[in-house]
């Protein structure tokens, strides 16, 4: 059987992920996916592996890669360039609030994706679609100036800005209440836990009344995470690669607890649970996501 490459999305989210999915045959190899309520399964060899991974990186590294965060993502595409992602042709498909949300055919939307990295969101939603306008930030000033030179990028239809979300006002570039949909994708798992609301506040202000937080991120027992070494262990759930840079693994419970502290109101909430499965090779990589939508609530008449 022979593997549609675009539904192996988003293997390329993860760095020690990369080598494992080009080692895979495309033939023979079958995808797997499932949405729900239910976290994955461990294994009892995974379960073991977690339960052992109990030591935590010093206190003294900890601040130090907080302090040094937006440094470590310069560094990533200074050495990456444009070519680490690849662009990301799904997301209507499995948002389809993009399209929903329009009162009439042609009405003109406007974006916000927060995290906007060099673009590999940003510019097919342009392309495929003529009536958006998108604000776009980054933590990184390297990957907006990436996003800027890009030949696609038009200022008529897009403003592209740098932001630290955690204590920078979104509201300095983004008119209040202006925005229509805002995405969150791979971005939210990058923050401390402890400053992830700072961001679903920052971006509240910025969202339309009835508008909502579209979401996608790494779920809890996703092959990521179990592939983190106990010297990687920041916190419960959260881990270190070796450039720094930092991911969270999510629970349903957590992330609806967070937006709904913020004022969210929550729409749908689930895992997205999906296995390459090749067994000549004997091979499994089972991927977990979390996909999510959250609303502003509307005004009260």
């Amino acid at each position: 059987m022979l593997v549609n490459m675009d539904e192996s999305r988003p293997l390329e989210e993860d760095s020690s992920v990369v080598q494992l999915d080009v080692r895979i045959p495309v033939y023979d190899t079958v995808t797997f996916q499932k949405t729900g309520h239910k976290a994955r399964t461990l294994s009892p060899e995974e379960a073991e592996k977690l339960a052992k991974d109990q030591v935590l990186v010093s206190d003294f590294k900890q601040l130090k890669l907080e302090k040094e965060a937006q440094k470590n993502w310069d560094l990533f595409y200074k050495r990456n360039h444009t070519n680490f992602f690849k662009d990301r042709h799904w997301t209507t498909r499995e948002f389809e609030e993009l399209k929903a949300c329009r009162e009439f055919e042609y009405q003109k939307l406007t974006i916000l994706e927060a995290g906007c990295g060099v673009g590999n969101c940003l510019f097919p939603l342009l392309e495929e679609d003529l009536n958006i306008f998108a604000y776009a930030c980054d933590f990184s000033p390297r990957a907006v100036e990436y996003v800027k030179r890009n030949p696609l990028y038009d200022a008529q239809r897009c403003k592209a800005f740098q932001c630290d979300l955690t204590k920078e006002d979104l509201l300095e570039n983004v008119p209040p209440g202006s925005v229509d949909v805002v995405l969150l994708i791979f971005v939210l798992s990058a923050v401390h836990p402890e400053k992830m609301h700072l961001v679903l506040s920052n971006i509240y202000k910025v969202l339309k009344p009835g508008k909502c937080v579209l979401f996608r991120d790494y779920g809890l027992y996703d092959h990521a995470m179990l592939r983190f070494k106990s010297a990687n262990k920041l916190g419960e759930n959260f881990y270190v690669r070796q450039d720094g840079t930092r991911a969270y693994f999510f629970t349903d419970d957590f992330l609806a607890r967070l937006f709904l502290s913020v004022g969210y109101e929550q729409v749908i909430n689930e895992y997205v649970l999906r296995e390459t499965v090749n067994k000549k090779e004997g091979l499994c990589v089972p991927r977990v996501f979390l996909q999510s939508k959250f609303r502003k609530p509307p005004r009260e008449a």
